[in-house]
């Protein structure tokens, strides 16, 4: 699956010359219109030369220009479909029938969305930190705190050493006692929580690595981790719901959690088995 070529040119832009930067900005802020130019036209616009765009495509992956914009002109696309599909949201007139198809249609969209921003990269960066961590400290709000229980769960069964707190006072002060050898998971869908990003602070300073999984683009909270995994951006920040970005939240989680068991495999079930909890006949 093909990696989003904004999300690419946002994590690029830290390691950027001037030059790129100016490109690169130029392009996420005139991303519709940048499919009808030329590579020239585009050069004159951020004042750099054909050749330094070049270079900008083929370092985030592009064999060239014709490549990168085959690519931004099919995810505008499938963006300008999915904020189509957005305003098919529930009305007070809608009968169940029509509940059910819009509720499962939406989530189906958040997931096929977040596929598609998904790094293989950082996923397996993301599992070697899983495997090779001391302790692994869960952090959430509402929502988000559900999904992080799941997690500590599943880690759980794996033997890993997991702790996920509902206090946020003592999600903090987990934050502040990590050490270098342990990794934190945060769960945010907004990535602007105040909590959330307190914690990574604390943890910054602790030498822990962090993982965030949060919304496509940039974010108070995605600057400070080590490692985002974005969700579709798809859930209106206003709305308490938190419905498609908690399933897709809980995919992350479901597709970390298989990768690791996989590094580990005829371990994982053993472990697996050990922690099964065996369910009462109920003919007896």
């Amino acid at each position: 699956m093909m990696k989003s070529v904004l999300v690419r040119l946002r994590e690029y832009n830290n390691e950027a010359s001037l030059t790129e930067k100016t490109i690169i900005a130029y392009i996420l802020k005139h991303a519709e219109a940048i499919s009808a130019m030329t590579i020239y036209q585009l050069a004159e616009q951020t004042f750099s030369s054909p050749s330094s765009v070049i270079r900008m495509c083929q370092k985030n992956g592009f064999k060239g220009y014709k490549d990168f914009i085959k690519a931004l002109i099919y995810e505008m696309a499938v963006r300008k479909h999915s904020q189509q599909e957005e305003k098919k949201e529930i009305t007070k007139a809608d009968r169940i029938e029509e509940i059910v198809d819009k509720v499962t249609y939406k989530n189906i969209i958040s997931l096929e969305d977040t596929k598609s921003l998904i790094d293989f990269e950082v996923i397996k960066s993301c599992i070697q930190l899983l495997g090779s961590c001391k302790n692994v400290c869960l952090f959430g709000m509402g929502s988000s705190l559900l999904v992080a229980k799941d997690a500590q769960l599943k880690l759980m069964r794996l033997d890993k050493r997991c702790t996920v707190n509902d206090d946020w006072h003592v999600q903090l002060l987990t934050a502040r006692y990590m050490s270098p050898e342990d990794v934190g998971i945060i769960l945010s869908y907004s990535g602007q929580t105040t909590e959330m990003i307190e914690c990574a602070k604390a943890m910054k300073e602790s030498g822990a690595k962090i993982i965030s999984i949060t919304r496509y683009g940039s974010s108070p909270l995605a600057l400070l981790c080590d490692y985002n995994i974005f969700v579709a951006a798809n859930e209106a920040i206003v709305r308490s719901g938190a419905m498609s970005s908690r399933i897709s939240q809980l995919n992350i989680i479901d597709i970390l959690y298989t990768g690791y068991v996989n590094t580990q495999y005829e371990k994982s079930l053993e472990q697996i088995s050990k922690t099964h909890i065996q369910k009462g006949d109920p003919h007896a």
